[in-house]
């Protein structure tokens, strides 16, 4: 997925703000429910962030257009693990490992549904 990098992310300087990188991620997420004609909102629960390792490379600034790379590791039965890395060009800028678990609506960790992991088994090759 790519992203234009407008001013509203960046500092005075025209540096992306760390945080901004985790939300061009969570984008790119959505953005992959949303492009198979899916929600990330399931009908009995939902995704969040349990462990994120991210690493800094290098700075994103004003008016760059960068590229969100997801890549699944792992799938298990209420979890599962991506790679996520952020490039300008071909110049890696950001990489993160994410952690999400599926939550019912009433906030109990539960098992994926089975068409949700068939879906998340498609993520085995890099994403764009």
């Amino acid at each position: 997925m790519n992203i234009r990098v407008y001013y509203e992310d960046t500092d005075v300087g025209g540096v992306v703000y760390h945080s901004n990188y985790l939300n061009f991620c969570e984008r790119a997420r959505s953005q992959l429910f949303f492009d198979a004609g899916r929600s990330p909102i399931l009908e009995g629960g939902h995704f969040v962030a349990k462990h994120i390792e991210a690493d800094y490379l290098k700075s994103a600034k004003f008016a760059d257009v960068v590229e969100v790379k997801t890549q699944l590791i792992q799938l298990k039965n209420a979890s599962f693990t991506l790679l996520q890395q952020i490039f300008r060009d071909e110049e890696k800028l950001f990489e993160m490992k994410i952690l999400l678990v599926y939550l019912d609506f009433e906030g109990h960790m539960s098992k994926i549904p089975e068409r949700e992991k068939e879906f998340l088994s498609t993520l085995g090759i890099m994403r764009q």
